[in-house]
């Protein structure tokens, strides 16, 4: 008996448990992620960590090109636990999105966004809950953009006071970066809280740092890494932790902002869409079946601010950039504008398709300036079959890229955000 425990302490030394631990962990990972028949090709994964090294953090859509040229317009990759398809080219993303799109209609639930947002809000919640919210949004900020003060309108008075904000510049060279996330942001503002902010409010101003911190930490490889091994992130120090600090300082400033609301709120006369809300609230209240409460709200917002104000403002500074760099074409469309509107008059929509040449230049920003390259990712909901091959039941996600071989950068023009802009060369 005595030989037996000794051989049995012997088997068990450090190193062997440690042996007999990568061994189990790496067979686990085979049999969990076995590659279902008929799946998309793709490169060679390493076990447990997937793709991970083989995806370029900064500018994705570039590093997965060689992977279109090899495997075609749909093939897949492995992040951790994470299977996904990426699908490339306008008829194969038509394809996914419009004819099988009632079986690619969901959005993962990755754990960087359910540790911030569960399965709620606008952007990540799915089925009912997401159909309810998605239809009130839409009604209510149509109803809101054509009532008493038109979008147009605030449009209009917001493109004055960013106007006013450059003249005091003095024509010296400057960062637009704030002063365009300023009046974005103003224009939700004005829709969702029912009043817009001086630039120089304090509250404001922090608003919109936080919003600027987590979209550069949401992309940053901390939040990868957290996507990829959450259980082990949780227990680790690093800017993941820091972005999940901000996004409830976040949270606690629209909780603010709609406790604010609730004191002087009247369901008759609801100013905005937190007072819209807090009605639709009011009349699902005893049914435990509606997603319609207070933290919802608050998830909802947000969403709006962060889908809102990042992107159209990020295609703003693309369309500076492109016009710095390209002053003959500014020449033109300076001229349309001159031409068409005047220099004392404000833009209006109406006066859009008299101005082809400044539309085909807007249009052709937003092409080149490809804020979003990989998009937000969908789910499988249903198993489905695209261009040929099997996709499974949540077995991943899909990515769309639709203009495969732009150059350009995930969030932020590359060398826009720090490039000075001058009023005396710059025109409006």
């Amino acid at each position: 008996m005595g030989s037996l425990v000794a051989a049995l302490w012997r088997m068990l030394h450090p190193s062997s448990l440690l042996l007999g631990a990568v061994v189990f962990l790496l067979l686990a990972n085979f049999f969990k992620n076995r590659i279902p028949k008929n799946y998309p090709p793709g490169p060679p994964r390493l076990p447990i960590l997937g793709n991970f090294f083989q995806l370029t953090l900064k500018e994705p859509h570039l590093s997965i090109q060689k992977y279109v040229k090899q495997y075609g317009n749909l093939f897949s990759m492995e992040f951790g636990a994470w299977s996904s398809v990426l699908v490339t080219g306008l008829p194969l993303i038509k394809e996914a999105l419009v004819d099988q799109g009632h079986n690619i209609l969901d959005r993962p639930i990755l754990p960087v966004r359910k540790r911030i947002f569960k399965t709620d809000g606008l952007i990540m919640s799915n089925g009912q809950e997401w159909k309810e919210q998605r239809r009130f949004t839409l009604t209510t900020l149509r109803n809101f953009g054509l009532g008493k003060k038109s979008l147009e309108e605030r449009m209009q008075e917001e493109a004055y006071h960013l106007n006013q904000a450059i003249e005091e510049e003095n024509g010296q060279p400057f960062n637009p970066h704030f002063k365009i996330n300023n009046a974005v942001s103003n224009i939700i503002c004005s829709i969702t809280f029912g009043e817009r902010f001086e630039y120089q409010d304090s509250q404001f101003q922090e608003m919109l740092r936080l919003l600027d911190d987590i979209i550069g930490l949401e992309v940053s490889v901390w939040s990868q890494l957290y996507n990829t091994f959450p259980r082990i992130m949780n227990f680790l120090p690093g800017y993941h932790q820091t972005l999940f600090r901000k996004w409830e300082q976040l949270k606690l400033f629209i909780s603010h902002v709609i406790q604010n609301h609730k004191r002087d709120w009247n369901p008759a006369e609801p100013r905005d869409f937190i007072d819209a809300y807090l009605t639709e609230i009011e009349k699902h209240k005893g049914d435990d079946a509606s997603s319609f409460n207070e933290e919802n709200l608050i998830y909802s917002t947000v969403d709006l601010f962060f889908a809102g104000t990042e992107t159209t403002s990020t295609t703003l500074r693309w369309g500076l950039l492109y016009m710095a760099l390209n002053p003959e074409i500014q020449e033109k469309v300076q001229a349309e504008i001159d031409r068409v509107i005047g220099q004392s008059k404000q833009p209006s929509t109406d006066a859009r398709e008299l101005m082809p040449y400044t539309n085909a230049v807007i249009h052709e920003v937003q092409r080149m300036g490809n804020i979003i390259p990989l998009n937000v990712p969908r789910e499988v909901n249903n198993a489905t079959t695209l261009a040929g091959y099997h996709l499974p039941k949540e077995s991943g996600y899909a990515l769309e890229n639709s203009w495969p071989g732009l150059s350009c950068s995930f969030s932020s023009p590359p060398f826009c955000k720090n490039l000075p802009l001058s009023p005396r060369t710059m025109r409006s």
